[in-house]
């Protein structure tokens, strides 16, 4: 498989943008410690990734040209099908990286592996060179993640990897009609999210965590409520916090999507209204008064490379 260079995909440490923010290391520091933080940490986690993250770009010079591209320019930089993709980072970062480049391998490693979960991260700075030479040599295996899409009557749309978020841009209520099925319905809500079976552990399992609080603190003898398990080829949407008056109902508040089974949204918020994905809220799109959104699978899929 020939290629022309590998695309490194970062993010800036928690130091980083702090030091962004207040100029000079020592101003820094002397912010975070006077609010009785631990600034050790801080640097003990952007040491550990410098590390990690130098290490990865000089074994990965060792077989193939590569450039390095932040977080923030993930969506205005092309991609094309003759690179190949090595993000370094946590597993948000995978996420956000995987619905901008279309179906490139990515090669996902994990820099710190005491602080990152990993769910998403197989390799480590240590052992992701094979996984390399295996994509170039065009033998390799990949997991197909399902992506969820946002489409808007315009022409517009979103991927999301993790989840989609439908609502207001400020903590006001978004109003909208939602059409699943054969049902119906104008909200008032804190918005729709919708998950895909990969984002399933996040978003999505805290509104879980909140629905199992709730009942238990309402009656201490409750069953636990189950947790979602998605197929690869299914969505979830969850309404959250939908209010119930006169004008607005709040029987529609979850459901399963597929290629059969769309959630259509027509917004009825005069400003705010957005619709973004995977926590991304500077990358979205605008979903005005008299904006229609079609929710459901992508066509695309992102492909991880596997380990082996």
């Amino acid at each position: 498989m020939s290629l022309d260079y590998a695309i490194l995909v970062r993010n800036k440490t928690r130091l980083e943008q702090l030091m962004e923010r207040f100029n000079t290391k020592a101003q820094a520091r002397f912010y975070i410690e006077s609010v009785g933080g631990e600034f050790a940490e801080y640097e003990a986690e952007n040491a550990r990734f410098q590390e990690s993250f130098s290490l990865v770009q000089r074994r990965l010079s060792s077989v193939i040209k590569n450039k390095v591209v932040e977080r923030a320019y993930l969506p205005s930089f092309l991609f094309n099908p003759k690179q190949l993709v090595v993000v370094v980072g946590q597993d948000g970062l995978v996420a956000n990286t995987a619905k901008y480049v279309g179906g490139i391998p990515i090669i996902a490693v994990n820099p710190d592996q005491e602080r990152n979960d990993g769910v998403l991260l197989p390799f480590t700075p240590q052992d992701f060179l094979p996984a390399v030479e295996r994509v170039m040599a065009g033998r390799f295996q990949v997991r197909e993640a399902t992506l969820a899409e946002a489409r808007l009557h315009d022409g517009q749309r979103l991927l999301a990897f993790n989840d989609l978020f439908i609502g207001a841009a400020s903590h006001v209520s978004a109003r909208y009609r939602v059409a699943y099925r054969q049902i119906q319905e104008h909200h008032s809500s804190s918005g729709i999210i919708v998950s895909t079976k990969s984002g399933a552990t996040g978003w999505l399992s805290s509104i879980v965590n909140m629905t199992a609080g709730m009942s238990r603190f309402l009656d201490d003898t409750a069953a636990a409520p189950p947790r979602p398990v998605l197929r690869e080829d299914e969505l979830l949407f969850v309404v959250r916090e939908s209010f119930q008056s006169k004008r607005t109902q709040s029987s529609l508040t979850a459901g399963l999507l597929n290629k059969q089974v769309p959630l259509q949204v027509e917004s009825m918020m005069p400003t705010n209204g957005v619709i973004f994905s995977d926590g991304v809220e500077t990358d979205f799109l605008q979903f005005n008064s008299g904006a229609m959104a079609t929710i459901g699978l992508a066509p695309e899929k992102a492909r991880l490379v596997l380990k082996g």
